[in-house]
């Protein structure tokens, strides 16, 4: 997942958060109140972002960060965690906040579970992208014997679940690849 932003930042596990409704200094301030010092911070298309170390070791925080901090009522956060769990090889997670509540959370592994306030919010977007529905798993273990449908694996998933993320909020290209965006 990290050529999701061009592999720009090597050595960090980073969260890349959009924010539209406030101020770049609001956002990149109400991260650094969560102890999360941006390491590349810019404006786009309306949207603000930000990309933050995913945990903080100096301090021993290793926690999630709780978004509704930096999320004021007449905002919005889109958020990607890049690699929520590298050691563990977890894939990369997605949340959606307004008006400082999560409308809508799911991990690039399993978006038939989606949380929130409104887990449906981007089910037309990922049904029209083809990651959801009955179309969208791989099916031939059911005829073929001895095939493994993990190795069949669609390697590009995550570039078209990011690109379906982009597509449905209208996220900017930098400081995403421009691939993601493009679709």
């Amino acid at each position: 997942m990290s050529d999701l932003l061009h592999d720009a930042l090597p050595g960090h596990e980073v969260n890349l958060v959009f924010a539209r409704g406030l101020s770049l200094s609001a956002l990149t301030s109400g991260l650094r109140e969560l102890n999360r010092e941006p390491l590349a911070e810019g404006e786009a298309d309306g949207w603000m972002w930000a990309v933050h170390d995913m945990v903080n070791d100096e301090l021993e925080d290793w926690e999630n960060v709780d978004y509704r901090r930096v999320c004021p009522q007449g905002a919005e956060v889109v958020v990607f965690v890049t690699e929520p769990c590298s050691a563990k090889a977890h894939g990369p997670s997605f949340d959606y906040l307004r008006d400082g509540a999560y409308t809508l959370s799911f991990s690039f592994e399993d978006l038939r579970s989606r949380v929130g306030e409104n887990p449906d919010y981007m089910s037309a977007e990922l049904l029209a992208a083809n990651l959801i529905g009955p179309e969208s798993e791989c099916t031939r273990c059911e005829t073929e014997e001895g095939h493994d449908c993990y190795e069949d694996h669609d390697f590009d998933r995550e570039e078209r679940i990011a690109g379906a993320i982009a597509k449905c909020f209208g996220l900017p290209s930098p400081p995403l690849a421009p691939a993601v965006t493009a679709r």
